[in-house]
């Protein structure tokens, strides 16, 4: 997980023009990542693309579609590599109602594992970089960030 966040950031700081906001707010910001357990070891890197994805949406202002789960292992340079466990990671969302789920394109044969009912009720996103990803997951239009305002929820109106 500590290795997760720290290539998320690395990304995210290489990348910030690219993502819509200035690398210079990085400079300018404390930024604590903060992950429950997150030194209980775990059996893999599966939510580096999440990791990606929340810095990504928390810097550039744009939203994270509340429709959609991800897994996968990133690297530094961006590549989503395969993890374990798809069958029940997608039949996990299948059950909590999610309709959309990215995956690592290497992961694909895995699906032939998951029964054809819940396969045709989602929306399988296979990708094989961060850009896929970002694309699928964040929303189109930033959110209007009004520096010095505190966020106290995820839909909490800045004031």
């Amino acid at each position: 997980m500590k290795e997760s966040a720290r290539a998320a950031l690395t990304y995210v700081k290489s990348h910030a023009e690219e993502l819509g906001f200035s690398a210079d707010l990085l400079e300018e910001s404390d930024l604590h990542l903060h992950v429950p357990a997150g030194a209980v070891p775990k059996d893999g890197p599966s939510a580096g693309v999440t990791i990606f994805t929340a810095l990504a949406s928390l810097l550039s202002g744009r939203k994270v579609r509340s429709d959609t789960a991800m897994t996968g292992e990133c690297t530094l340079r961006g590549r989503v590599l395969p993890v374990g466990g798809i069958k029940a990671k997608v039949l996990a969302a299948h059950r909590a109602g999610v309709r959309r789920i990215i995956l690592p394109k290497d992961n694909e044969r895995d699906l032939e594992d998951v029964p054809l009912e819940a396969k045709n009720e989602l929306e399988l996103i296979l990708a094989e970089d961060m850009r896929e990803v970002l694309s699928a997951a964040l929303e189109a239009e930033p959110e209007l960030i009004v520096p010095g305002a505190e966020v106290v929820g995820v839909d909490a109106p800045v004031s």
